[in-house]
C-alpha cells in the first residue's frame, strides 16, 4: 500500500510563487508515475502535470504551462509542484497522486492513489 502527503499549500497574492511537496510512505513509488491534480469550488478535479518514473517525461495542463514545474527526488520518495505567478483561478484543492506504472498519465483513472489535498488560495 501507499500512502501520499501533501504539503505546502497556503495563501499566497496574485503573481507569488508556491511548492507543493507530496511525500510516499509504504511502498516505495520509485517506479510509479506521479501527477499532480486539483479541484476548484465548483467543478470537477482536473490533470495538472504528471511525471514519469525517472522523471525524464514531464507533461502540463495548458493552463499552468511555464508557470509550474513537476520534480521529483525517488531518494526521498517526494514529489514537488513548483508554482510561479500565481493567478486566483489558481485557487484550489491539489492532490497528489501515484500510479503502478512507469510512465506518466493525465486522466484519474490512470492514477491509483491519492493524497489527501492541501489548499492552494491565490487572493487577487
Amino acid at each position: 500500500q501507499v500512502q501520499l502527503v501533501e504539503s505546502g499549500g497556503g495563501l499566497v497574492q496574485a503573481g507569488g510563487s508556491l511548492r507543493l511537496s507530496c511525500a510516499s510512505s509504504g511502498r516505495t513509488v520509485s517506479s510509479y508515475g506521479m501527477g499532480w491534480f486539483r479541484r476548484a469550488p465548483g467543478k470537477e478535479r482536473e490533470f495538472v502535470a504528471g511525471i514519469s518514473w525517472r522523471g525524464t517525461s514531464t507533461q502540463y495542463a495548458d493552463s499552468v504551462k511555464g508557470r509550474f514545474t513537476i520534480s521529483r527526488d525517488n531518494a526521498k520518495n517526494t514529489v514537488y509542484l513548483q508554482m510561479s505567478s500565481l493567478k486566483p483561478e489558481d485557487t484550489a484543492v491539489y492532490y497528489c497522486a501515484a500510479r503502478e506504472n512507469w510512465g506518466l498519465g493525465t486522466v484519474e483513472y490512470e492514477y491509483d492513489y491519492w493524497g489527501q489535498g492541501t489548499q492552494v488560495t491565490v487572493s487577487s
